[in-house]
């Protein structure tokens, strides 16, 4: 494996300028999930199948090694969770430590509980949750932990699948959480019809109430704009 830091793509790129897969697989099973496509690979193994990818950890070493890679942010992770649940997350514990001691920072995003990881972080670094409206609260616990510690916290509200309670839930933990960012769900339904422009604005002016820090994706943004014309 070579160079597992990588430049994201596309939509991707609106999340960090840096990233890395630590898994082959996620755990977590969402229905609009994109990794099996973009990986090419049956969604049901990539769902039950979850492990390192193969030398990952040595490769994030050389390459931090050979390239002398510091002072840049990493996102952890796209295709995969780096903390998914019920699985061992030494590797991602290992890769976090290395990144930090090489100078850089990480961004990291999860569904599961990284609370183990929060030793090695400090302000310069991003611990974040990825919430639908439908998969808990109690990652939430874990953003409070991690504000009260001077790590800097965010929030994904993407996709969006319930609109009030993505909102409500702004409402309630916004004196813990620095930044977030909202987008709409993309290539699939939602469970209940969703009118997306006027959530988008809906969003976005409560989050200027609260004086909170975000960035409507762009793909909301394209259906908030298209509603002015």
């Amino acid at each position: 494996m070579r160079d597992p830091i990588y430049t994201p793509k596309g939509a991707a790129r609106e999340y960090g300028e840096l990233a890395l897969n630590i898994y082959t697989g996620c755990p977590h099973r969402c229905f609009y999930c994109y990794a099996p496509q973009v990986l090419h690979c049956d969604r049901e193994a990539f769902h039950s199948h979850v492990e390192p990818r193969p030398g990952i950890v040595e490769a994030v070493r050389e390459q931090l090694r050979r390239t002398e890679m510091t002072g840049k942010t990493v996102h952890l992770c796209f295709t995969c969770d780096p903390f998914p649940a019920h699985y061992n997350h030494t590797p991602t514990l290992q890769i976090i430590r290395m990144l930090k001691e090489y100078g850089n920072n990480v961004q990291i995003l999860t569904k599961g509980h990284g609370t183990s990881c929060f030793g090695f972080l400090n302000g310069n670094d991003w611990y974040g949750i990825s919430f639908d409206g439908t998969n808990g609260l109690s990652g939430f616990l874990d953003i409070e932990k991690a504000h009260e510690q001077g790590i800097k916290t965010w929030a994904s509200f993407e996709p969006v699948l319930c609109p009030e309670t993505v909102l409500d839930t702004i409402r309630w933990a916004h004196t813990w959480l620095d930044s977030v960012k909202i987008g709409k769900l993309n290539y699939r339904k939602p469970p209940e019809p969703v009118d997306w422009a006027a959530f988008g604005r809906e969003a976005e002016t409560l989050c200027q109430e609260l004086g909170l820090d975000y960035y409507i994706k762009d793909s909301l943004r394209k259906e908030m704009d298209s509603a002015k014309r």
